[in-house]
């Protein structure tokens, strides 16, 4: 008969390793090449009729696609005590960034005024706000953790802070950077555990703020009444919408074909942004939009886990803010795209063409791998497998010189 098992033998149960981080990391970089791949594609026709040959696009948004990865690298090494010191300095400088559009260095492109110009360098600073307003939040109420289920603690200075942040947002007339900015600063108040009827006033207040928003500009609300009724123009203010479904529609189980689709022919405009969406799923069919929508449904896990697993306040606060942000975002574009919701104009996140929204995601995500490095158990699971890779490397290199 086997031996019975005694309490001084517990049976040992086998951690989950570095899955997090590897889970993240690969989604990550998978959908930076999808994302390469479908803007070189999606462009080209537009930048041939610019001049610009038709690499013009695609080869700008590589170099900031390298950028990226090279943050992405260096934040995921960074340890999570630098962070904290540095979210006020980031949330300030942020913030001085969004006051810079309202000077002679600020940028409009239509009604939106949300970029400036630095010498040959220009950008979006509510992107830069992004990270900034999750690192921020995360060190507030990680700082007020023992008492926040105290609404008035949950709410000071984090939802005035945020409300500096998505006010001059909105100022610019970036609606939907500022209703992302809004889910993040929820997302990162619900993980640090505020009171449910502060969401409830507070949710109340920006909801009354986004309609008045909305019906401060005859456009905006043409926009809503043209998601919202069905009589719409398909050769007029809804156009754009009508052009992306067909593209989705034409694309079938299979999609055309990489590079076969027709709406790229400039009939589609913003392929390579903000309808990339519907180019994926004209040229590689439902089977290309669903593999996206995995690859987010993944990046959406991973963070997930690392929520559950980390035990740094500072960590899961940070991790659920940059989770709001990414999902609220894609949710908002992919909605955009099929019809449910109205045109708002945000960017598919990692997978759109636009330099400061590329890097400062990656950079977002780099800080959650950072925290994903430092789960419990993690770095010794890292430990090993760089051991066993350089053991591997040193054998193959003995083989190589006989």
């Amino acid at each position: 008969m086997p031996p019975a098992q005694t309490a001084a033998s517990p049976r040992r149960t086998r951690p989950d390793g570095a899955a997090s981080h590897h889970l993240l990391l690969g989604a990550t970089i998978t959908l930076v090449v999808v994302g390469q791949v479908m803007i070189l594609s999606a462009s080209s026709v537009e930048s041939i009729a610019a001049g610009d040959g038709p690499y013009g696009t695609a080869l700008g948004q590589l170099r900031y696609a390298a950028v990226g990865l090279v943050v992405l690298g260096v934040a995921s090494r960074v340890p999570a005590r630098l962070y904290r010191r540095w979210a006020a300095p980031a949330m300030v400088l942020a913030l001085v960034l969004l006051l810079l559009v309202f000077t002679p260095l600020g940028l409009s492109q239509g009604e939106r005024r949300s970029w400036i110009a630095l010498g040959p360098l220009s950008g979006q600073p509510s992107e830069v706000l992004k990270p900034a307003l999750a690192l921020w939040l995360g060190r507030v109420l990680a700082d007020r953790q023992a008492d926040v289920r105290d609404w008035r603690v949950a709410a000071f200075p984090a939802l005035p802070g945020a409300a500096v942040g998505i006010g001059l947002t909105a100022l610019g007339h970036d609606v939907g950077t500022s209703l992302v900015l809004a889910t993040l600063t929820a997302g990162a108040l619900f993980v640090a555990g505020a009171p449910l009827r502060l969401f409830a006033v507070a949710g109340g207040g920006a909801v009354l703020a986004f309609i008045g928003m909305a019906l401060a500009a005859p456009r905006r609300v043409q926009r809503i009444t043209d998601w919202l009724g069905g009589d719409c123009d398909p050769l007029g203010s809804c156009y754009q919408t009508t052009q992306g479904l067909r593209a989705l529609a034409s694309g079938g189980w299979i999609g055309l074909g990489l590079g076969q689709s027709r709406q790229k022919w400039l009939y589609l405009p913003e392929a390579e942004n903000d309808f990339i969406f519907a180019i994926i799923g004209e040229e590689l069919g439902l089977a290309g939009t669903l593999l996206v929508l995995a690859l987010l449904g993944v990046l959406a896990y991973a963070m997930l886990r690392v929520l559950a697993r980390h035990t740094d306040p500072f960590a899961r606060i940070v991790t659920g803010g940059v989770l709001a942000w990414i999902v609220a975002q894609a949710l908002v574009n992919i909605g955009t795209v099929v019809g449910l919701a109205p045109v708002i104009g945000v960017p598919l996140p990692l997978v759109s063409a636009g330099g400061s929204a590329l890097v400062t995601t990656l950079g977002a995500l780099g800080v959650v791998l950072s925290f994903a490095r430092t789960e419990p158990g993690v770095p010794e699971a890292l430990a090993r497998r760089g051991s066993v890779l350089r053991r591997s490397v040193a054998v193959l290199g003995r083989a190589g010189r006989r």
